[in-house]
């Protein structure tokens, strides 16, 4: 468990995993976030539950007021013990959807000022209130959203799905094959037989060769540049973007926008 505050929107960017459920509060700023199928935008003032075992991108919006969540991630074995010990139910929860807007409630934004004062620099809280605070932020959501208890204490694994439709959609992703594979419910061994039995390829480069072929769309057709696409398309740095790309097509990423652009000159 941790309870992050403070600018961690280097920290957010960074990982595209849900591992664990998130509780998310906004204190200033707003957040744009995307699953692979929907797009979610929060405000200061909002409240969500990150649900885990689901991928998504954020991308901190413009703000002038700066940009501050505040995130507890409830992992596995509170939640078990949480459920034993307050002999919770699990409901059903028939959303699909990775982020679940929690309603606004007086009881939330009071919890939310009255953890300031335990906060230990901006990434924890004091050890002797961390377990306190997550039972009590727990037990206000249970009460606000009875519903939650779907969310929180499903411990099933992921099932297995449809592998091909499911990496079409996810590609642009940048999370390790093993997350793969246990989102699309197999070991990693299951997944990397399936997988060259369905694209007749690894995952790794499969990965590339399709970010790369977005690319290439993307350059030569919508006149993007490489500076605005290699961090959605799942690359960790432009350099290493720019070597994969010409080791691909044969140039640069550059000199093909530059052919792009004659083209385009030459038609006018």
């Amino acid at each position: 468990m941790n309870i992050l505050g403070g600018d961690t929107s280097t920290n957010i960017l960074r990982e595209q995993f849900i591992p664990d459920n998130l509780f998310i509060y906004l204190v200033k700023g707003s957040i744009r976030v995307f699953d692979g199928n929907k797009s979610y935008t929060f405000q200061a003032g909002d409240a969500c539950i990150a649900r885990k075992n689901n991928l998504a991108k954020y991308e901190v919006l413009d703000s002038k007021t700066g940009f501050e969540p505040i995130l507890f991630c409830f992992d596995e074995p509170f939640l078990k013990h949480f459920q034993e010990k307050y002999a919770s139910r699990q409901t059903s929860f028939t959303s699909t959807d990775a982020f679940i807007n929690v309603r606004e409630s007086a009881l939330i934004t009071s919890f939310i000022e009255s953890i300031k004062p335990y906060y230990k620099g901006v990434m924890q809280l004091e050890e002797a209130f961390e377990d306190l605070k997550y039972e009590e932020l727990l037990i206000i959501l249970l009460k606000n959203q009875p519903e939650l208890a779907g969310v929180f204490f499903e411990f099933r694994k992921p099932g297995k799905i449809d592998l091909e439709e499911f990496m079409n959609r996810n590609y642009k992703f940048n999370v390790k094959v093993d997350q793969f594979a246990y989102l699309t419910g197999r070991s990693i061994s299951a997944f990397k037989r399936d997988f060259k039995e369905t694209f007749n390829d690894t995952p790794s480069h499969w990965l590339i060769k399709k970010r790369l072929e977005e690319a290439y769309f993307l350059i030569n057709q919508q006149n993007k540049k490489s500076s605005e696409i290699y961090l959605d398309l799942g690359f960790e740095d432009l350099s290493h973007f720019s070597y994969a790309f010409k080791k691909q097509f044969g140039l640069t990423s550059t000199a093909l926008a530059g052919l792009q652009a004659k083209v385009i000159h030459k038609h006018r």
